[in-house]
C-alpha cells in the first residue's frame, strides 16, 4: 500500500502564507494525477489542485491565482503552495495518488486555518 505522509498545516491570518507537502512511499512520477482535496467542517470534500504525470496542473476555481501545485520526482514528493489565504481556505487538506489501475490513495490529512 501507498504511503502518503502530509505535512506543512497550520494556523495563520487572513492574506498569509501556507506551503503543504506530501510525501510519498512510492516514484510519484509512475502515478496518473495527484494533488490535494479540503474538507471544511459540515462540507463536502472537495478537489483543490491537482496535476498529472506529465505536469499539467488543475485548480478549483476559488483557488486560482492563489495556490500553486508542484512536483518534486527526486523527492517523490508533492506541494502545495497556498498564498493570500482567506478564511473559507480553512479545512483538512487531504492529499491524493490516483494510480493508473484505478486504485486512490489518501494521506491522513491535514489542518489549515485561516482566521480573519
Amino acid at each position: 500500500q501507498v504511503r502518503l505522509v502530509e505535512s506543512g498545516g497550520g494556523s495563520v491570518q487572513a492574506g498569509g502564507s501556507l506551503r503543504l507537502s506530501c510525501a510519498a512511499s512510492m516514484l510519484i512520477r509512475s502515478t496518473k494525477k495527484m494533488g490535494w482535496y479540503r474538507q471544511a467542517p459540515g462540507k463536502q470534500r472537495e478537489l483543490v489542485a491537482s496535476t498529472t504525470n506529465i505536469d499539467n496542473p488543475n485548480y478549483a476555481d476559488a483557488v486560482k491565482g492563489r495556490f500553486t501545485i508542484s512536483r518534486d520526482t527526486g523527492k517523490n514528493a508533492v506541494h502545495l503552495q497556498m498564498d493570500s489565504l482567506k478564511p473559507e481556505d480553512t479545512g483538512i487538506y487531504y492529499c491524493f495518488a490516483d494510480h493508473w489501475d484505478g486504485r486512490t490513495d489518501w494521506g491522513q490529512g491535514t489542518q489549515v486555518t485561516v482566521s480573519s
